[in-house]
């Protein structure tokens, strides 16, 4: 799958989608009841196809790939009662359009949704229960699940969601860059990275050292915050953390970092700001293995001009954060069986194999036995870096579904501080104040 946009622009869009479904006290996203919906799937042994022609609503970004329609059609040809009905929407509006369409009782069967949204449907009573289909399956492995991948799925102890593919998040860097300024490897600790950042930086010259976005501070923030040994919130998601002494340090380093960003990109976007790496205005860039991908295809001029690394650490080590999408069975269906049967197709390891690494793009699958195989690196070489760093990850969502809201806060806070407009620990209290009075109240 091509990525269009970084995935945490999109889950932005869903971010909000959801705040605004709150301000409107849709507590159960269209749900008829407070209570939680009862699991789906009842019954022993394989799921059987229905008797009777069915069509399974399928909502996602994605709809319109030919490797998507092929598969529909190869799913179809497998189990000819059910036919797959693709409902598609951009990948920016994808959140708001669904939190909608769940609010007016008119969800679709199954979404494709940013996996880190889950918890919160699954809050909101809006996603379907899928333990005992998991419970039956000899498809979906759930222990196979990278376990970063498998947070974010997880709500309540219980699985809400398949993992389809995602991304860790590492360091590219430009290296005829650094060859011009006599640097002959890539920064490993923070030390070196922020003095890297200062030697490629000449703003007379139109030249920088790294690149920041505001609009997406938060997501950026999270690899330095675990890298100093923070976290978001505590271990039982009730109180936050990210104001602790470890969470002060990484933010202060990280709005620094905006010193060495050209500030023509500083309201923009990750999958924008692209272009500024490209045309080698900015030397390293931050970004999960999705870039890869984006840069093979659409800059292949650069090829061998630059090149990938871990993050450099910090304190508590290697550290990095981890993005990724993922099927939900939306509680209202009327198909149950048929839609999981269309979820249990798409995570068949050979179907995610498909769907990631054996395509242009260069996701990653979310199943440990795919990332420990050779195909996938005989496949796309440039993920191996991104693989190994598979045991560093933390999944960017913390265990509490009104994280979310609190995250928009805090992308809003550090976005004021790299415009120099307060500092990084006033941007951390602004938002421990907000945060604390969102943990406080009802959904």
């Amino acid at each position: 799958m091509r990525s269009r946009l970084s995935r945490h622009t999109r889950s932005t869009a869903a971010v909000a989608a959801l705040l605004t479904a709150a301000a409107l006290g849709l507590s159960a996203c269209g749900s008829s009841s407070d209570d939680p919906p009862e699991p789906v799937g009842e019954g022993e042994g394989a799921v059987q196809q229905p008797d009777e022609p069915t069509e399974v609503t399928f909502f996602s970004w994605i709809g319109q790939q030919p490797e998507m329609k092929k598969l529909a059609k190869e799913f179809n040809e497998e189990y000819p009662n059910i036919t797959i009905k693709f409902e598609n929407v951009p990948a920016e509006q994808a959140g708001q359009v669904l939190t909608t369409r769940i609010a007016g009782n008119n969800a679709p069967d199954v979404a494709y949704v940013n996996a880190s949204d889950v918890a919160d449907y699954a809050s909101r009573n809006a996603a379907a229960d899928l333990v005992n289909y998991l419970d039956r399956s000899e498809v979906v492995v759930a222990d196979d699940y990278v376990d970063a991948f498998r947070q974010f799925v997880t709500y309540d102890d219980k699985m809400w969601g398949l993992p389809m593919g995602g991304e860790t998040t590492g360091l590219f860097y430009r290296t005829d860059l650094f060859e011009e300024a006599g640097i002959e490897n890539p920064p490993t600790t923070w030390d070196e990275f922020q003095q890297t950042a200062e030697a490629l930086t000449d703003e007379s010259a139109s030249q920088y050292g790294y690149e920041v976005f505001a609009p997406e501070s938060a997501y950026y923030f999270q690899p330095w915050l675990f890298q100093a040994g923070g976290d978001l919130l505590s271990p039982d998601g009730k109180e936050i953390a990210f104001d602790s002494d470890e969470g002060r340090k990484a933010a202060e380093f990280y709005v620094n970092l905006a010193n060495y960003s050209p500030k023509d990109y500083l309201n923009s976007n990750s999958y924008d700001g692209r272009v500024a790496f490209a045309e080698g205005q900015v030397a390293m860039y931050m970004a999960g293995a999705w870039f890869a991908g984006t840069l093979t295809e659409e800059y292949p001029d650069i090829e061998g001009k630059w090149a990938t690394a871990p993050l450099p650490e910090g304190d508590a080590g290697c550290k990095t954060s981890i993005a990724g999408d993922a099927l939900m069975m939306l509680a209202d269906t009327e198909n149950a069986d048929a839609a999981w049967l269309w979820m249990e197709f798409l995570s068949r390891p050979e179907t995610l194999a498909r769907l990631t690494y054996k395509t242009e793009g260069t996701l990653l699958p979310p199943l440990t036995s795919l990332l420990e195989g050779d195909e996938i690196t005989e496949e796309k070489p440039v993920l191996q870096g991104f693989i190994d760093l598979m045991a560093c990850g933390v999944a960017p969502t913390a265990s509490n579904p009104k994280f979310p809201r609190i995250e928009t806060i805090l992308n809003e806070e550090l976005g004021k501080a790299m415009y120099g407009e307060q500092s990084a620990d006033e941007a951390l209290d602004n938002t421990a104040q907000q945060a604390e009075a969102i943990l406080a109240r009802g959904n």
